[in-house]
């Protein structure tokens, strides 16, 4: 059903729409995260680490985090109660094992997939500062680019049918999973690979509730953790305005090219490849989205109606 031509030209309206909700959503970030001149310098050189030279995200995350610490204001951090650290470490220890045991398992027992499958998500709760939109940005550079699970052109498509179906956005997550263990090994593989990449991001989540939630008084009131965190938030800005060029050039070209040396890592596109129809579904969004303020709804079956008038008038 993906292979018709008029599914083909709703879902090119859905994903110029997608465009606009990522813009919409970084823009309500920005404004809460650029506070001053240090965070929209971390903010730029965070864009160009991962757009232009191909940082990794945890890299560009530690580094703002570090200029964050270190640019904090040295007022002196406010007093409050310790909490108890021994209930805290049989905390750690419980869900560390709930959480790392299986994932041992699969390396052990399963096909070398899910073991690989389990680590890396493991690793994406780890480092998924910034909500879903930063880490998809991480995500599609390494199971694209490193892994090959995946190709450009699939995982275009999963962002945009992560904005149309109900639920959070951190799902498309679990749908890459099981595309990717899909295409390798059938459907069973597949069901697997979504059920470990559910346990390996969602388990930790109780860890580290539960076992920050008595130290967040202390957390909040010392002025270098302070710093890291907002040093943080403006980095997640730059990897999310990242996420929304690479989108939209693939969208907009159906053909890009690597940089000219290895340390240029942006995008190059083929201007002789441009769709004029992507273009105008994207004008037509954005107007909606940010002239009109109409909801996402609104916007997604106005974009793909658009999509498959353009196809009926043979423009798609």
């Amino acid at each position: 059903m993906g292979d018709l031509p008029l599914v083909q030209a709703a879902f090119l309206g859905v994903k110029a729409a997608v465009i606009v909700i990522v813009l919409q959503a970084l823009r309500g970030l920005s404004s809460n995260a650029l506070k001053g001149a240090r965070d929209w310098t971390i903010a730029g050189l965070s864009f160009a680490g991962i757009f232009a030279l191909g940082l990794p995200f945890p890299i560009l995350i530690a580094l703002a985090a570090i200029w964050g610490a270190l640019g904090a204001a040295p007022q002196a951090a406010a007093l409050v109660a310790p909490a108890p650290w021994r209930d805290t470490l049989r905390t750690v220890a419980m869900w560390s094992a709930l959480w790392l045991v299986p994932l041992a398992a699969l390396t052990a027992f399963a096909p070398p997939l899910l073991a690989q499958i389990g680590w890396f998500y493991a690793w994406l709760a780890v480092i998924s500062f910034g909500g879903a939109y930063a880490l998809l940005a991480y995500m599609t550079q390494t199971v694209v680019s490193e892994f090959g699970w995946i190709g450009t052109a699939q995982m275009i498509d999963a962002l945009g049918l992560a904005e149309t179906t109900p639920g959070p956005l951190i799902l498309v997550t679990q749908f890459v999973a099981m595309l990717a263990a899909a295409l390798q090994g059938g459907m069973g593989l597949s069901l697997a690979a979504g059920a470990v990449a559910l346990w390996a991001m969602f388990a930790p989540c109780f860890l580290f509730i539960f076992a920050a939630a008595p130290h967040m008084e202390r957390i909040a009131a010392n002025p270098r953790l302070a710093g890291a965190l907002a040093g943080i938030k403006a980095a997640v800005v730059g990897v999310i305005l990242n996420l929304s060029v690479w989108f939209a050039l693939n969208v907009i070209f159906a053909r890009l090219a690597p940089g000219p040396t290895p340390f240029d890592a942006a995008p190059l596109p083929d201007w002789t490849s441009v769709n004029a129809a992507a273009i105008a579904l994207v004008a037509l969004a954005a107007g909606l989205g940010f002239g009109l303020r109409w909801p996402l709804a609104a916007i997604l079956t106005v974009a793909a109606t658009g999509g498959i008038a353009l196809h009926l008038a043979g423009l798609v």
